[in-house]
Order: structure tokens, then C-alpha cells, then sequence
């Protein structure tokens, strides 16, 4: 099964979208899928890489909208403190403006 032919190209409107490939380009689909795409698209995801390999990319990038990040920790019911994107929030200071 090829996983890009199901996917739309909007969603990798800053890459080639006809040179992605499915394992090598893994954590930009994951990303893109779950922040932008739709739940049948999620589940297309889950499929093919299964909840275990999705969990990892998941937790080991480096941002994720805040809207993403709580559906994610709620569905995969990860702890928050798992998220790389979690534990770097929270190292970096915030600037007091008065």
C-alpha cells in the first residue's frame, strides 16, 4: 500500500509532495496527519504504523500545537510528561512583560 496516495498534498505544501516516502519521511506524515488532517486519516495512520511506532514520533518531537498535543495525550493515554514537546515548554523560562 502506498500511504502518500491517500494523503493530501495540502498538507505538505513546503515539501515535494511526489518524493515522500512512507518510511523515510515517517515523522513529517505523522505530524502533518494528526495536526492537520482528519480522523480517517488518523486511523489510516494507525494501520500502517501502528499505535507504538506513532507514539514514539509522537513523543519525541519537538513542538506540537497545544490543540494536538492534549488529543494525542488523551487518545494514546500518554502522561504529558512524555512528550519531548512537554518537557521543553516547560525548560524554557517565560519573559515577564509588564
Amino acid at each position: 500500500m502506498n500511504l502518500t496516495s491517500h494523503l493530501k498534498p495540502q498538507y505538505f505544501w513546503d515539501v515535494d509532495f511526489s518524493k515522500l516516502d512512507d518510511q523515510l519521511s515517517k515523522r513529517l506524515i505523522i505530524e502533518r496527519v494528526f495536526c492537520l488532517g482528519n480522523l480517517s486519516e488518523i486511523n489510516l495512520l494507525l494501520d500502517y504504523y501502528g499505535k507504538k511506532e506513532i507514539v514514539s514520533v509522537l513523543c519525541n518531537l519537538n513542538y506540537l500545537d497545544p490543540k494536538t498535543f492534549n488529543f494525542v495525550s488523551k487518545i494514546f493515554h500518554t502522561s504529558k510528561k512524555k512528550f519531548k514537546c512537554y518537557t521543553r515548554k516547560r525548560l524554557t523560562p517565560q519573559s515577564w512583560t509588564s
